[in-house]
């Protein structure tokens, strides 16, 4: 069996989790999250914990078993706290600002980048040079934070750009460092 799908997701207090059909619904508070059910998968909830099994034993199901545990348990992590991304700006002159949902960057482009966030999704700009992206789907915090660094990703040369707080930039040497 699935090293991953096998073990149970806890739910915390707090955390409701409903089946319904071929649906299942993580709710904290105001923040919902739901995810469709492969048909391949089954799944139960019992003393405060999901068990997720497969059907049969072949490839599709084995696949499935693992991927829809971590998704469920993605979504009661996020539920219950949500994810962040951290990007960091670097470069003369680039900045981030914060109006209401709206992330205005400052690139050197000839003209101010606005990104606006999707319903789940919250900016916090805690510096000029400091993005932290936050939600409840894990999914869409990656997807977010990564179309943010893709408005103008680290230069190999000189380091300017958006990166991820984790990312360590390797400058290269210019054409005139090897001789």
């Amino acid at each position: 069996m699935s090293r991953i799908g096998r073990m149970p997701v806890v739910i915390p207090p707090g955390v409701e989790v409903k089946l319904e059909g071929d649906l299942i619904r993580v709710k904290k508070d105001r923040t919902e999250l739901v995810q469709k059910i492969h048909p391949l998968v089954n799944i139960n909830i019992k003393d405060n914990q999901i068990e997720v099994t497969r059907q049969n034993d072949q490839k599709e199901s084995r696949s499935m078993h693992g991927l829809m545990r971590s998704l469920i348990s993605n979504m009661v992590k996020g539920v219950h706290e949500p994810f962040t991304k951290t990007l960091e700006v670097q470069g003369t002159g680039y900045r981030a600002q914060l109006n209401g949902n709206v992330l205005n960057l400052t690139l050197g482009l000839s003209h101010p980048v606005e990104i606006t966030a999707p319903e789940g999704i919250t900016f916090e700009v805690p510096s000029a040079n400091k993005i932290i992206v936050k939600g409840a789907d894990k999914q869409l915090v990656g997807e977010i934070a990564a179309r943010i660094r893709a408005k103008r990703v680290p230069n190999p040369y000189k380091g300017k750009g958006i990166k991820y707080d984790y990312e360590v930039l390797r400058l290269k040497e210019g054409k005139t460092g090897a001789k």
